[in-house]
């Protein structure tokens, strides 16, 4: 078990911010993902703002399973949902249009890392890219429009993009998206390609701030820290055990302390009508400077490298099959 106590839970980020299980009452919010890991966390925690939840989920009997406690049908929903799938998210998002004709918040948690081999999705795009950038880029286009119906004068609508540390030393081949997740011989790296598609999510943050901020719509990138999740079903023991080493479990998080950073994304009063930022450890980060380790907070400045944001949200846009 991680080492490391001083970090707060999701559920303290709730009680620091004053949130009363009738605060947020009137507020929708859509989390994906929710059927393990952090997202779980998440949702429990949302869930004592008296906000109305529809959690996305591949694994319907899973979700009810893991989330008995909070499910009632009324104000917390399960979504059936696989990012994988783009019809999936097209339907998902339909289904939640019938349930719902405001949405204020919106989660990208869900996710999958360092598949094997170069595994593609049912679409034909490499697992990770298609899966963690793809899908909720569909979504969110799908639901932008009830996003901005949802904005009120001093109540913005978010977006809240999970990333990773694993986005610096990252690169786009956005001349040749066919080279996602291959290296320079050419041969398919999971690595390579986990670090392109959190790099993706943080462009379609940014990007979301630029095109919709002044519409009160507003992308924000969090990175929640080092957690053992189901996440890592597909990394090596090798590198499993570089991870549990003594110096890397002092930085590592609880899946309670891992939510946390959404959350204060989500509800966070400091992070009304703000966007276009990089949360970590429940705070703005700092760009990494000099050599750095893994485990040393902080993102690369290429982040903020708009010409390429530009260019991925393009690309997307044709990748799914529409323009937003």
């Amino acid at each position: 078990m991680p080492t490391e106590t001083t970090h707060p839970t999701a559920k303290q980020i709730i009680q620091n911010q004053n949130l009363s299980p009738t605060s947020l009452h009137s507020r929708v919010i859509l989390i994906t993902g929710c059927s393990s890991g952090i997202g779980i966390e998440t949702a429990r925690a949302l869930a004592l703002t008296g906000a109305k939840l529809f959690l996305g989920v591949r694994n319907i009997p899973k979700a009810r399973s893991a989330l008995s406690d909070i499910i009632d049908g009324d104000r917390v929903r399960l979504l059936h949902l696989d990012l994988a799938r783009l019809d999936s998210v097209r339907n998902a998002a339909g289904e939640f249009q019938k349930q719902s004709s405001v949405l204020h918040i919106l989660v990208n948690n869900g996710g999958v890392m360092m598949t094997p081999d170069e595994v593609r999705t049912e679409d034909g795009f490499e697992m990770q890219f298609g899966t963690n950038h793809l899908g909720h880029f569909l979504l969110f286009a799908l639901l932008r429009r009830v996003m901005g119906r949802s904005v009120e004068v001093g109540l913005h609508c978010r977006v809240v993009g999970i990333t990773s540390s694993a986005h610096r030393g990252a690169v786009l081949p956005l001349d040749d998206m066919s080279r996602l997740g291959l290296d320079q011989d050419g041969r398919y790296n999971g690595r390579l390609a986990y670090g392109q598609s959190k790099l993706a999510n943080i462009y379609m943050m940014n990007e979301i701030e630029r095109r919709y901020g002044m519409q009160g719509i507003h992308g924000l990138s969090v990175h929640p820290g080092g957690i053992f999740t189901g996440l890592q079903k597909y990394v090596g023991e090798a590198v499993m055990a570089r991870l549990r080493e003594p110096e890397v479990m002092r930085h590592m998080k609880s899946v309670e302390q891992g939510a946390a950073t959404t959350v204060l994304a989500a509800v966070g009063r400091e992070f009304e009508g703000v966007g276009g930022v990089y949360l970590e450890d429940c705070q703005e980060s700092e760009p990494v400077r000099g050599e750095y380790r893994n485990v040393d907070p902080g993102f690369d400045v290429r982040i903020w490298d708009r010409e390429s944001a530009e260019k991925l949200w393009s690309s997307s846009e044709t990748m799914v099959g529409l323009q937003v």
